[in-house]
């Protein structure tokens, strides 16, 4: 039974990597889950061949990794839902509109979801300003600043109610370089991101010295909440090793 389990579950590993792969995400973090399945297909024959029982020490050691591997992803994903459900505070001085990636055509389905946030809050709240962030990669037309303050520009917002900084390339640059555009320090700030990424955007916001500041959660489709959940959790990881939160 374990066995058929693993190998369903290295089917759906693999099947889901190509269907992340297909939306075009725009990173490669689709091959993670062709290497859980790889993890799952590798397990299911262990189990085949009797390895594990025939290695005690070798089971007990795997069978240690892979409960504490999902302690710490039961514990992440409870830290990322915190964030999904924050509640939205009215009237900031300030909004952040982290950037993603920017295609040819406009933006992605990500961005896409990050604007339309930005922009019902800005309608809302017609005193709030707003900071686009986002630099330009090998693989975009322009700045993803200028691609989000066209967007909002279109859509009936004023220019005068729009900053652009348009050099970062990650989510700590997005709100170190955004900082400095902000007039006063004591203002408070909404962080205007996906869902998935609310938690990890604001702790980091906190540790730029960001005092008053809040998330305003974007849509995120669920097909692609499992994929951008565990990214999210490396992301945690690795921002929390390299102290950036």
């Amino acid at each position: 039974m374990k066995k058929i389990l693993c190998m369903i579950l290295g089917i759906f590993s693999a099947l889901y990597g190509i269907s992340i792969l297909q939306i075009g995400s725009g990173t490669s973090f689709w091959l993670v889950w062709e290497g859980i399945s790889i993890f799952f297909f590798v397990w299911a024959f262990l189990i085949h061949k009797h390895f594990l029982e025939k290695h005690k020490r070798v089971q007990c050691a795997f069978y240690s990794l892979l409960t504490v591997s999902i302690a710490v992803l039961v514990i992440l994903c409870s830290l990322i839902l915190s964030g999904i459900s924050t509640e939205e505070k009215q009237n900031l001085d300030y909004i952040i509109v982290l950037g993603a990636q920017l295609r040819e055509d406009g933006p992605s389905t990500i961005l896409q979801d990050r604007l339309d946030a930005a922009l019902s809050y800005l309608q809302e709240n017609p005193e709030t300003i707003c900071i686009v962030s986002g630099g330009q990669g090998v693989n975009e037309p322009l700045s993803e600043a200028e691609g989000m303050s066209d967007y909002l520009i279109a859509h009936g917002i004023l220019s005068e109610r729009i900053l652009l900084e348009d050099t970062s390339r990650n989510t700590v640059e997005n709100i170190r370089n955004s900082k400095e555009l902000i007039s006063n320090s004591d203002g408070s700030v909404g962080i205007v991101t996906n869902n998935f990424h609310v938690f990890r955007a604001v702790q980091i916001a906190k540790a730029q010295g960001l005092g008053d500041v809040y998330g305003i959660s974007a849509y995120s489709h669920p097909l692609n909440l499992p994929n951008n959940v565990l990214r999210e959790c490396c992301g945690i990881l690795k921002d929390w090793l390299f102290r950036n939160l």
